[in-house]
């Protein structure tokens, strides 16, 4: 009996360690072997991609912000909070008279049902993206100019996870995951109780990628409509694809979606760059081939370029896991402009030269909020950054504008930074859909 016992410890003990070493091969197959800063510039390093049988997976736990705790600015700059009890405030508009709305909002959930995607559900739920969407817009106004908003309104409600919104006269247009509406906007309203007009139905069914952006054309007669993938690498097949991984252009006269630039694989932030007018793009690039690839990037978009998704990526380097090949299209794929670090999940973009509030240093080049990382070890973003510019292009390596939202073991985030825009002072707003504030960023002394 006491054989029995021995050796049904020892198997035990065994199967314990056999479990351990799976969890351990599940949740950590593999590391960075190059610096996250090797990902970065418009020569990012690209090693060999590393092929894992499961995908790394790196989360940094929820734990908002408390008391005076707020992100650390760079060295000149200081941080105040905008607003604060937000719920999920993720993307940011700047009306002409200077309120701010913002996008509260979250997936619609509407993913295809694989064990992958339960995964991945998993895994976003615990980075703080699995509540359910908020679904509305709300208006701030700092009606003293003292940096704090005093008034805040739900301004439109019943929305289905809203993202983009751009002011065409008296037009305000919103991006739901599935359809882009316009509401009648007059200056000084805090809120819209009018249904809105559908305009065009957007790519939806399950949605990978849920965000849709919108940029009006600076003579107003079109939006561009960032629209992203419904997979990491075409996984469901190209059927499902169909209209998705590209910047569209709304002609609003006609309202007729046409293909601007195609095989981004998840665009977020547009802005047109104030020397050259070009418009940039942020886009995430695809997962699971290791914590060194792919950077995201940034880049000004070519009309009638294809970058590269699902078949390759930065340029001709062939993504293998994509069946059928597509040289022909490998062949015509663009290089994108600049890298921004592998993982980074880098989202939102405001360029800098209207940022008054801010030291001259800070004012000739592009903000980007980096997101962070969900499957890179160790983990990459959770920042917002800047990069200099210098005759429309990208001109150094990015310095940091705000860190602190990743704690310093890694293992947890007081919030995480998506959507920017200038205030009506020159500020720069920072939507921080995980701590549920408006950070705001100034120069020491505004």
């Amino acid at each position: 009996m006491k054989t029995w016992v021995y050796w049904g410890s020892v198997g035990v003990l065994s199967l314990a360690v056999i479990s351990a070493a799976g969890w351990k091969l599940l949740l950590h197959p593999e590391a960075a072997v190059l610096p996250v800063a090797a990902g970065f510039g418009p020569s990012p390093d690209l090693p060999k991609p590393n092929h894992t049988l499961f995908p790394t997976v790196n989360i940094a736990t929820p734990i908002g912000w408390s008391g005076t705790q707020a992100p650390s600015p760079a060295q000149g700059l200081a941080v105040t909070a905008y607003a604060k009890n937000l719920n999920h405030p993720r993307w940011l508009y700047k009306l002409p008279n200077g309120d701010i709305l913002v996008a509260e909002s979250n997936s619609p959930k509407t993913d295809v049902k694989t064990v992958k995607s339960r995964i991945a559900g998993f895994v976003m739920g615990k980075a703080g993206a699995g509540d359910a969407s908020p679904n509305r817009i709300i208006l701030l106004r700092d009606t003293s100019g003292n940096g704090t908003v005093d008034t805040r309104t739900v301004f439109l409600d019943h929305l289905y996870s809203p993202f983009g919104m751009a002011l065409i006269g008296n037009d305000l247009y919103v991006a739901n995951a599935n359809e882009i509406l316009r509401f009648t906007y007059h200056d000084g309203d805090t809120q819209i109780n009018t249904p809105g007009t559908k305009v065009v139905d957007l790519p939806a069914g399950y949605n990978h990628h849920w965000t849709k952006n919108l940029l009006a054309s600076p003579d107003g007669s079109f939006l561009y409509v960032t629209i992203g993938s419904n997979s990491n690498v075409a996984d469901n097949g190209m059927e499902v694809e169909e209209g998705r991984a590209r910047i569209d252009k709304l002609d609003l006269s006609t309202g007729k979606l046409t293909p601007y630039a195609t095989g981004l694989r998840n665009p977020n932030g547009l802005a047109f760059e104030p020397d050259s007018g070009a418009l940039w793009v942020a886009v995430n690039e695809r997962d699971e081939i290791g914590s060194d690839l792919v950077p995201d990037y940034i880049t000004a978009v070519k009309e009638g370029a294809f970058y590269g998704w699902p078949y390759s990526y930065y340029g001709q380097h062939v993504d293998s896991r994509v069946s059928p090949q597509r040289p022909d299209l490998v062949a015509q794929a663009v290089v994108p402009d600049y890298a921004v670090g592998a993982h980074t999940a880098s989202i939102g973009i405001a360029f800098s030269h209207d940022a008054i509030q801010l030291p001259d240093a800070w004012r000739h080049g592009l903000f980007v909020a980096q997101h962070g990382s969900w499957n890179r070890r160790p983990k990459s973003g959770y920042k917002v950054i800047y990069v200099p510019f210098a005759d429309g292009q990208p001109a150094g390596m990015p310095i940091d504008v705000l860190t602190g939202f990743l704690t310093s073991d890694e293992a947890h985030v007081h919030g995480r930074p998506v959507g920017l825009a200038l205030d009506r002072s020159g500020a720069l707003l920072v939507a921080d859909d995980v701590g549920n504030v408006v950070w705001r960023v100034t120069g020491q002394n505004p």
